[in-house]
């Protein structure tokens, strides 16, 4: 075998246990989240059928899973499902707000100062952290616990800091942040599959309109 033929086989082979490790964790968070999810899932309609609204913050690839989630509220989640526009915002999509707050009051208040100003009681958070120790992200979590908005947790290893200040956990047991990062959005996206449902049986049911 040739040097080539021996990387791509190792190559192969390492990219086939990426799979079947994201695959098994993904079932282990499926059987060991599943009550925490729900969870999740009855506070979130709560909320919006309360008249609140749904906030979303992390640093980096959780700041992108942050604004795909909150976009998917806003606007569509599955094509065959039609229903009205969901009030939810990422802290994450304005560069303006953000800089101005990195620059004011530091890095480290850059989700907090605006959700101090946006956020009401009844509205919820939902902070994605790989580790839970970003400091940005925990200052949001314990602004949201002061101002009276429920507070969920993404969070991998052990929880770090902001485990403490979720009212709704939802911990990946793993340290890989790529493999957290996949079940963070496969977790957002079930539970807001389930969220819509609920929204959609209960409008229908009201006799509400799209």
């Amino acid at each position: 075998m040739s040097g080539m033929e021996a990387r791509d086989r190792g190559e192969r082979e390492r990219f086939q246990a990426i799979f079947r490790e994201s695959a098994a964790l993904k079932e282990r968070v499926g059987h060991e989240l599943a009550s925490a999810a729900l969870g999740v899932v009855a506070a979130a309609e709560q909320t919006l059928r309360g008249g609140g609204r749904l906030f979303f913050c992390g640093n980096g690839g959780s700041a992108a899973d942050a604004a795909h989630l909150a976009t998917e509220l806003l606007i569509r989640l599955r094509s065959r499902v039609e229903r009205p526009s969901l009030p939810a915002l990422a802290l994450t999509l304005d560069p303006v707000a953000m800089s101005a707050a990195g620059n004011d009051y530091g890095f480290a208040s850059v989700f907090e100062r605006p959700l101090r100003g946006l956020a009401r009681v009844g509205d919820m958070l939902w902070a994605l952290s790989t580790s839970g120790r970003s400091e940005n992200v925990c200052r949001a979590l314990a602004a949201a616990r002061e101002m009276g908005v429920v507070t969920v947790g993404f969070l991998g290893g052990e929880g770090g800091p902001a485990r403490a200040l979720c009212d709704h956990l939802l911990l990946v047991p793993a340290h890989e942040t790529a493999r957290i990062q996949e079940c963070h959005i496969t977790l957002g996206h079930a539970i807001l599959e389930l969220l819509e449902d609920r929204l959609v049986a209960g409008w229908a049911a009201e006799g509400r309109g799209r």
